[in-house]
């Protein structure tokens, strides 16, 4: 019960991995706000995890839709001691030039923008209270570019940049905050990142992967179980990579 009594908000928590890390904070104590921008699989997880967990339907690159659900995070739960923003997207695998800006608007909204907007909502409650933790979701193709998805690649190597920015600045009053690099999953966003999803592109896939495996929600659940508990209270601006080894 390494999060008893801790509340968060998990963003992308209708499916994937942040299913998993929501399944991993019920599962040690913690009260979890589903968000997703999915009605019917952030109310089934929310029901599937239970208690206290409840879900909230956001689009987290929209300014107030975050605002409001920042508000209702704290009129449910009181506070909020953890944010995870793993909701993510990503443009099909294709040469830099044929991204259209809908798709690059789209990949930096959610990837980019979402974790501005709930750092603008949360951060000043966080630092009143002088505690707290943000965990973003990134990638390893922000430590290790693959072609063809290179505006992907640069949002994932943003959020590293800003995680550790965001570390720096809100340490003196509290409050830590890191990130997770993810290698590809078995997630609804695992034929998009590969092209196609087929026996011989899963293993060539694989074979890029030195313990030879995908990552699981379980992995990332309890990398993230970890880092935002109070374990890893001298832990503050980590890229930690949960990659089996793929950026080594």
């Amino acid at each position: 019960m390494r999060l008893e009594g801790k509340t968060a908000i998990v963003t992308g928590a209708a499916s994937g991995f942040g299913a998993g890390i929501a399944r991993k904070f019920v599962a040690e104590g913690a009260q979890v706000m589903v968000v997703d921008i999915d009605h019917d699989g952030a109310m089934d997880m929310a029901e599937e995890l239970g208690n206290g967990a409840f879900g909230h339907v956001a689009d987290v690159g929209d300014a107030a839709q975050v605002a409001e659900t920042v508000a209702t995070a704290l009129q449910i739960m009181g506070n909020v001691d953890i944010l995870v923003n793993n909701a993510g997207v990503t443009h099909l695998p294709k040469p830099m030039e044929q991204v259209d800006e809908d798709e690059f608007d789209r990949v930096y909204n959610v990837n980019c923008k979402s974790i501005y907007l709930f750092a603008r909502a949360l951060a000043p409650v966080m630092r009143t209270r002088g505690s707290g933790t943000m965990l973003n979701v990134a990638s390893t193709a922000a430590v290790s570019p693959r072609p063809n998805l290179s505006w992907y690649n640069a949002s994932k190597g943003w959020v590293n940049t800003a995680t550790k920015a965001m570390a720096v600045e809100l340490a003196p009053v509290g409050v830590r905050v890191n990130a997770l690099n993810p290698v590809a999953g078995e997630t609804p966003l695992l034929a998009s990142f590969m092209g196609e999803d087929t026996p011989e592109m899963r293993a060539k896939f694989l074979s890029t992967i030195p313990l030879g495996r995908f990552s699981t929600p379980e992995d990332l659940g309890n990398a993230a179980c970890f880092l935002c508990s109070d374990e890893a209270s001298m832990i503050t601006g980590v890229c930690m990579e949960v990659d089996g080894g793929r950026c080594i």
